[in-house]
């Protein structure tokens, strides 16, 4: 069965949506005058993490903020802390809070003090993809021998993941379904854990992104056994000394059958931010996409680095709310 589009890719890419420059006088009214801080809403070493500071390392090389940046985890309740914390800091465009589709996905599963319209959007940078790991040792060569093993074993095989009710806990459940399986799936504070998690062997697979298990792959820890997309990733360099991203094989094509699922990664500024702000960070993030330094962070991590903002990105996440709320009703998460 083919998995529909408009309710398994949560992050299925929106077609050509790009959004000009952001005229130079719009700037004008507003820049930095102290030191920024970025957001992270999810532990150190995650991918949320790893995106922040290739923005920050882009942003420092070209000199795009005339004040200083330093990244800061807030990852605690799922991600909660990092939003409320960026609720706290209210009209201060000085806070800019990286995410994912958290920052719609929390309020339908835990009641927050903040809505996902409260904050001003700035960007979607780029669309990570996920992959189903296991540990380099293990004796599963495929999806097919991971869903027979699971079937083996109902409830026993333990899926890691970055926090509860989210991207990963949500793709873990249409797993389940798809393959007409349980599993025991283990919430963790970021992606980077989940993968350190399995390196050792105290899980036996997670979805990670590319850039969460990377080194992980290249070190010989974990292997990928297939990624959730409809079509092989592009061609690009070796991760292994034998096999590259397009190595790896399409779920779909290994009989899991979930044809596409990916993630954008997002930027948010806090609630009563100034429009002026809001524009030139806009536009900020708008030439960090241009630099070579995130197309090779880009490249490197194989997300897709579409750049969407401003009435694009506030229809994007609507149409995602009520894909996944659909998938959270079913599942039983919505909080009452």
């Amino acid at each position: 069965m083919k998995m529909l589009p408009k309710v398994a890719a949560l992050g299925a890419s929106l077609g050509a949506a790009l959004i000009a420059a952001v005229p130079a006088e719009a700037q004008q009214g507003w820049k930095p005058n102290r030191p920024i801080e970025f957001v992270v809403t999810s532990g150190a070493g995650g991918g949320t993490d790893v995106f922040a500071r290739a923005v920050q390392a882009a942003i420092n090389k070209h000199d795009l903020t005339p004040t200083s940046v330093v990244v800061t985890n807030k990852g605690g309740g799922s991600g909660v802390e990092g939003y409320v914390y960026g609720t706290g800091a209210k009209g201060d465009p000085h806070k800019v809070i990286f995410g994912t589709n958290n920052a719609w996905t929390l309020p339908m599963v835990v009641k927050t003090s903040w809505k996902t319209e409260d904050f001003l959007p700035v960007s979607i940078m780029a669309f990570d993809e996920f992959m189903l790991w296991v540990k380099q040792d293990s004796p599963w060569k495929s999806a097919a021998d991971f869903v027979a093993a699971a079937k083996e074993k109902p409830g026993e095989i333990r899926m890691g993941g970055s926090q509860t009710h989210d991207t990963d806990q949500t793709l873990t459940v249409l797993i389940e379904k798809a393959a007409d399986i349980k599993l025991k799936y283990i919430p963790y504070q970021g992606g980077g854990t989940v993968g350190v998690q399995l390196a050792g062997g105290h899980i036996e697979a997670n979805t990670n992104n590319p850039s969460e298990s990377v080194g992980g792959w290249r070190g010989g820890q974990v292997r990928p056994l297939c990624v959730f997309r409809q079509t092989p990733m592009p061609a690009g360099n070796k991760v292994t000394p034998e096999q590259g991203w397009s190595d790896v094989p399409t779920c779909s094509s290994q009989g899991l059958n979930i044809t596409e699922f990916n993630m954008p990664r997002t930027v948010f500024l806090p609630p009563g931010t100034p429009p002026a702000a809001q524009a030139y960070w806009v536009d900020v993030f708008r030439r960090v996409s241009e630099t070579p330094e995130w197309k090779d962070y880009v490249t490197r991590t194989s997300q897709n680095g579409q750049f969407v903002s401003g009435d694009a990105m506030r229809e994007r996440i609507k149409a995602e709310e009520a894909s996944t709320r659909t998938i959270f009703e079913e599942a039983g998460w919505l909080v009452k």
